[in-house]
């Protein structure tokens, strides 16, 4: 073997051992591990640099927006409220509706809460529906429509004078239960719900009780149906449990059972048909029996009348008779007696 050949294979050779290639490979990967380290620290303070960046922008930005909100609008003279339009059609009175829902003149419209306002005013026992409307620069306008009252309530059986009673309620139809600080003429003509007792009435609340609510329904059909103007109810007794006694403006008085009101309205119908073709007033009928229904009829209000105006010729004399004769007087039965005169007689001759 010559000498070239020994040295290229020297110069062919590697100059490391295994475990000197290692640890170079090794500081190779640290190397690289800290450039990439330092690479993704500056690039991830560049990304928190830009994040604080806009976040300051977007402070600044929304300082300045509302700086000017509150010279423009807010502090504005030219926004504060100077107009409250308020329209109801019911018996509430402005004070009440403005103080309910802390509402006054002079206050900055862009700060008024039109949903709390529009809350409030709906807490109103007599409320049923509320608009707020903002106009601007400076006015609010508030539509109230008000409950309708249908019906009296009250837990007592007896009542003359709703009116005065502390413990009578005017209802709407929806059950909910009302005082009403200015009391209407029509609300005098309307039916009476007497004997109410199962339930605690008071105002703002629903009634729950099954016999008020059928009452409530019994009104709700018959203005509907074509019995308004032959049928008009002036009071319904619920006190019994089983059934409602209705009284109607002609002193007629009716039965119902708590179910199928529609039927026995019928039925009632069908009644009040006869009687118009018979001529005859209704005083009586109970609807609770299906079958062979009991129905009394009262006296004709023409045949009063006619009594009345125009009187018998030979009038009855009704005449007092005495259970015991009266005793006389004893002096006055002695100068009265046969045996007395011949006595006298025999004295004066």
């Amino acid at each position: 073997m010559s000498f070239r050949q020994k040295s290229s294979r020297s110069r062919n050779r590697r100059v490391s051992n295994v475990r000197q290639r290692r640890q170079q490979h090794l500081l190779d990967v640290k190397v690289r591990s800290r450039r990439v380290t330092r690479h993704r620290i500056r690039r991830a303070m560049g990304v928190f640099s830009r994040v604080i960046l806009i976040v300051v922008l977007l402070a600044a930005l929304c300082a300045c927006v509302r700086e000017a909100a509150r010279r423009l609008f807010f502090e504005n003279p030219d926004y504060q409220l100077k107009t409250i339009e308020l329209q109801t059609d019911g018996t509430l009175q402005r004070e009440q509706i403005l103080k309910e829902a802390d509402l006054r003149e002079g206050q900055n419209i862009f700060k008024i809460n039109l949903a709390r306002v529009h809350d409030r005013i709906q807490q109103l026992p007599q409320t049923d529906e509320v608009q707020v409307i903002r106009k601007l620069p400076g006015e609010i306008d508030i539509r109230v429509v008000e409950r309708k009252p249908v019906a009296w309530i009250t837990s007592e059986k007896e009542i003359s004078d709703p009116f005065g009673s502390d413990e009578a309620f005017l209802v709407d139809a929806r059950g909910v239960l009302m005082k009403q600080k200015k009391l209407l003429p029509e609300y005098l003509g309307l039916p009476i719900i007497l004997g109410c007792s199962s339930e605690a009435l008071e105002v703002g609340k629903v009634v729950e009780s099954f016999e008020a609510k059928t009452a409530l329904e019994l009104l709700r059909l018959s203005a509907r149906s074509s019995l308004q103007m032959r049928f008009q109810i002036r009071e319904i007794d619920v006190s019994k449990g089983y059934c409602l006694l209705v009284a109607d403006k002609n002193n007629a008085r009716v039965t119902f059972g708590f179910y199928d009101l529609e039927t026995q309205l019928r039925r009632l119908e069908h009644f009040l048909t006869y009687c118009d073709d018979s001529k005859q007033e209704l005083a009586t009928v109970n609807l609770l029996v299906q079958r062979n229904i009991p129905v009394t009829f009262a006296e004709r209000a023409a045949t009063v009348i006619n009594d009345t105006i125009e009187p018998a010729i030979e009038p009855r004399i009704m005449k007092a008779i005495p259970v015991h004769a009266p005793s006389m007087p004893k002096t006055r039965a002695d100068s009265t007696s046969p045996k007395a005169i011949p006595t006298h007689r025999k004295k004066t001759d």
